[in-house]
């Protein structure tokens, strides 16, 4: 029989060695990402653009992540073309990312300021979410600066 004393500390240490576990799962954005399988092409994109240091920052971001099959659905050597125009990428990356982290159920319908300057607009009904048109198709990637929506297109600046 354990005495209810070492009980305790075996249970403490169960969840010390749990809450150790989870904190070293969390990532950042840009490991997320990685971790994520479906951003390939976005977390390529992010780091031709020099952005992997913002998006390692403290943050905390909210990122509207376009899907490897968002990417896919660009012209024909369209990605190639914005991988060797850095500035032109980095304008593009910036507007998928807007200061602060909003969970899906926090979006309002109305417009959002990016971290490029311009304004996306969002669209929440129904339970689903949309950016300048684009669905979100997987909400609420958390990570350890902010948060990551996947969704279906690419959206463009003005």
């Amino acid at each position: 029989m354990i005495k209810p004393f070492t009980s305790i500390k075996l249970a403490a240490a169960a969840l010390t060695l749990v809450a150790g576990q989870a904190a070293y799962a969390a990532q950042d954005i840009v490991d997320t990402a990685v971790g994520a399988g479906q951003f390939t092409t976005l977390v390529a994109a992010v780091k031709a653009a020099g952005l992997v240091e913002t998006l390692k920052g403290p943050g905390p971001f909210t990122v509207f992540a376009p899907t490897d099959a968002a990417f896919a659905k660009l012209p024909a050597g369209t990605v190639d073309g914005l991988l060797k125009d850095p500035a032109k990428l980095r304008a593009i990356l910036t507007y998928h990312v807007v200061a602060g982290k909003v969970m899906a159920k926090d979006v309002k319908t109305g417009e959002a300021k990016t971290v490029n300057g311009q304004t996306v607009a969002l669209k929440a009904e129904g339970g689903k979410v949309m950016v300048n048109g684009a669905n979100v198709v997987m909400a609420d990637v958390a990570a350890t600066n902010g948060v990551i929506h996947a969704i279906d297109a690419v959206i463009l600046p003005k």
